[in-house]
Parts: structure tokens; sequence; C-alpha cells
């Protein structure tokens, strides 16, 4: 089959979840507009995340996946960029903290406009047009000429992404991620009346921590990586035009990487051997995720795991379960014993948000917290039941401080999801509550290291934690 591959196979694929475009020379003109420009990411950075991955399905690392639902060009703004990143660099020492192993940081940002949707219109007061689907494919106001799929969108999600990049590597690499300015930052959460006496004594712990290595001489005066990170990006590669427009050969292989983000990944409404979205995925090199849902089906998983990872290499496969909370234990187990049984080298994580999403009394749609904490709990369990490594968490969450979610420490109820309610699709975490859940999550974490170094491998301890 990888013999027969091309960056346009795709296009003789059935395909879901893409617009019509009604000005087809238009959408040819921005493809190849798109195709003569730089690529967003570059091949070695692709393959630097792709071995990072592996450690992570060998166990070594944990992947820690967050950001926006819908990226959106009305709320671009350097303050939103660097707020996201910071919550990220935050949840990240602590789960280090917990994890006892590196944290592999890969954002939603940079390129997450498309959105699949369940319905190909919506009707309001009798009026019917387009479902929004991101503002990379047409615009959220009610109206026909917003709701419109306009192929120069294309070039506007390019242009910010690039920007976004831009200001992401600044922040990485020129002192933003100093780790003690990142735990200063979480000392002040937990300061700022963060519920649990835990938190502080896991704060303290930490500062301990780094005490200790500035008196051995370790500190980031003298260690650059200590005021360094890696941090990649990611999206759900949705917009195939996009996404084959920014696909290029890399010249140091040969091989074909999608340049417009470090790791894309195929949602669970496009997951179809048979259909356009998995036949482009099969072909780049890039690492790449698949969500599973409550409907995936074990041999079916097994068809796939196949087909996008044939040579069965650790990092390059990503699977992103997202059950809800109540379906994990039926069937997460299911699945996790077809990979093991077949051998299959694959990295698990939990994405808790997008099975978990109700509608509010007020009319709002939104995802509980304690929902969100229970599936990542279940997800944690079941592995621990079947002898398999949770390998990541996939969070939808924003560092704004918005009332999206009900729920958690600050306790957002549903008569204050008004307050602050901004996002352009699905409800997100806001910063609190990022790390709030982050905090929790650590603890589970450091009771599953605890058990693995001492062979012990199914005491539950790891659903106590929480």
């Amino acid at each position: 089959m990888a013999t027969t591959w091309t960056p346009e196979s795709w296009r003789n694929k059935p395909i879901r979840q893409v617009p019509d475009y009604a000005d087809k020379a238009a959408l040819e003109r921005v493809e190849q507009q798109l195709s003569g420009y730089p690529p967003l990411v570059f091949a070695g950075e692709a393959r630097r995340l792709r071995q990072q991955l592996g450690e992570v399905a060998e166990g070594r690392a944990f992947l820690l996946q967050g950001g926006d639902c819908a990226e959106s060009f009305a709320e671009f703004h350097p303050n939103n960029i660097r707020d996201t990143f910071r919550v990220m660099l935050q949840m990240a020492v602590v789960l280090t903290f917990g994890a006892g192993c590196p944290i592999v940081k890969v954002g939603r940002l940079a390129g997450q406009f498309a959105k699949p949707r369940s319905a190909p219109t919506e009707v309001i007061d009798g009026v019917e047009l387009p479902s929004y689907r991101g503002d990379i494919i047409n615009g959220i106001d009610f109206n026909e000429a917003e709701r419109e799929p306009d192929p120069e969108r294309l070039v506007r999600a390019y242009n910010q992404s690039a920007a976004t990049l831009n200001l992401l590597r600044a922040f990485a690499q020129g002192g933003f991620a100093d780790l003690h300015k990142v735990h200063q930052w979480n000392l002040e959460f937990v300061s700022d009346g963060a519920p649990a006496q835990r938190y502080e004594e896991l704060a303290g712990r930490i500062d301990e921590a780094l005490a200790f290595m500035r008196a051995c001489g370790i500190a980031p005066e003298t260690v650059p990586k200590l005021r360094e990170t890696d941090f990649y990006t990611s999206h759900e590669a949705l917009l195939l035009w996009y996404e084959q427009a920014l696909t290029r050969v890399d010249s140091l292989t040969g091989q074909w990487y999608d340049c417009s983000a470090h790791m894309v990944w195929i949602g669970d409404r496009t997951r179809h051997p048979e259909e356009a979205h998995v036949e482009f995925m099969r072909g780049i090199q890039n690492p790449i995720g698949m969500k599973c849902g409550p409907t995936t089906d074990p041999d079916e998983l097994i068809r796939l795991i196949d087909i996008l990872n044939p040579a069965n290499e650790a990092g390059r496969l990503t699977l992103i379960a997202r059950m809800g909370h109540d379906k994990v234990g039926d069937h997460l187990p299911a699945l996790i014993r077809a990979v093991q049984r077949e051998g299959k080298q694959v990295v698990w994580s939990c994405d808790p948000m997008h099975g978990n999403t109700v509608k509010s009394s007020s009319g709002y749609k939104t995802r509980p917290f304690d929902r969100i904490l229970a599936e990542v709990k279940n997800f944690f369990a079941v592995h621990r039941a079947e002898g398999s490594y949770a390998g990541g968490v996939h969070f939808e969450m924003t560092g704004q401080d918005v009332t999206e979610c009900i729920g958690g420490a600050q306790a957002i109820s549903d008569e204050r999801l008004g307050d602050r309610y901004h996002t352009h699709c699905d409800p997100r975490l806001n910063a609190k509550q990022s790390l709030e859940l982050a905090f929790l999550i650590s603890e589970a974490l450091k009771d599953e290291r605890i058990a693995r170094q001492n062979g012990n491998g199914r005491t539950g301890k790891v659903a106590a934690a929480f």
C-alpha cells in the first residue's frame, strides 16, 4: 500500500466532515498559493517529537497535550498565546514531579482551526444555514455570507499559525520557560485560595528539590536546559486541502512530512480505513494521533493500526481515548487487550473532554469538572488492571479566566457560565481548573511510579489517589 501513496491520493477516497466549496477555482488558487509558502514546522522537529513519543510508548515519559478547542481569528492575541503556554508549563512541572519522568508538551495551537460537526446545517428561527466548522472554513455569525465556506480563510489561518509559532518558539527558548519561574507561578496558584493542603505539600516538595539542585550548582545560569523547553504543536488534520498544500519532501530523508504541525490526528468521526483522512495520514511521517470513542471496534482498531503504523514503530501512533466517564470501563479494556494481543506499539492518551459534554440548565454547553476527573481516574484504573501504560492526557483548555466548565475548586455553577463564556465551539478548562487537574493527576502518577518500581502493577493505588 505504501508504494501507491501520494500527497493527493486521498482525493480518490470518500471523505467526511469537509465543506463543499462553491468556487472550486478559488480553492485551487489558494492551494497553489499555500504550496509555495514556507513550511510552518520542520521535518527534523517532527522526528524529534516522534522520538520523544517513543519514550512515552516505552513507559519512560508522559504526554501532556492541550490547548484551544478551536482557535479563532477574533481572539488572536499574544497574551492569549502566552497564557495558554504558561499554563501548559505549569502543568508540566507538576506532572514531572509526580511522574518522575520527562513530560512531552504538545499544544493544540497554531493550526487547530477546523472542527467536525454532528450535522452539516443548523436551523435558527426557521432559517437553515451551513454549520460553523471553524474559522479556517467559515464564520461563526449566523448569516449567509459568514457561513459560506471561503477558501481565502486558509491563507489567514496559515498566517496566524506562523505568527503563533514564532511567539511560541521565542517563549520556549528565550527564558520564559525558566523552571524556577514556572514553579513560582505554581506557588502563587497554591497561595491564591487553591483549596487543598495537598497542593501546598506537593509545591513545597518541588521547592525543596529545586533548592537542593541550586545548592549543587544546577541552576538556570549554569544549565541552559532549565530555562528552555521543547514545545510542539498539533491539530486535527480535518481540512485536507490545507494539509496537502503544506506537505513537503524532507531534503534529508526523501520522506513526506505534513509541515502544518509537528503532530496531527484523525478524529473519531473520520477514522474510516477506506476513506480520505486515513489515506492521507498513512503516508506522512509525522507522529500522528487517532481518537478512539465508544464505537471503536477492537478488530477495526488493529486494522487501522496496521495501516497507519505498518512498521510498528514506537512513537508513530498515539491512541487518544475519548469514551465518557461512565463508558471507559465498558469499552477501553477490549481495545487495550487487542493492542496487547497483537503486540502493537502505541501511546495511550486520555481525552476526558469530548465524551463528557452536557447542556446546562442555563442553556450553555458545558463539561462538569468532576466528570472530566472521573474519566482520567477510570482511564488510569483500566490501564493498571490490564497491565498497560497510561501514557498521556489530552485537554481542551485555555490560559484565560473563562467560565465554560462547571465545578472545580472555583465551584463554577450553571448560573456563572454566562459570565465569561467565550469559546467558539466546545467548553474549555480555564487556567485554574487545568492546574488543579494537574495536581490531582500528579499524585496518581506518583503512586503509579512507586507501584511500578515495586513491581506491583495491579494495586489500584492510582484510582485511590484521586
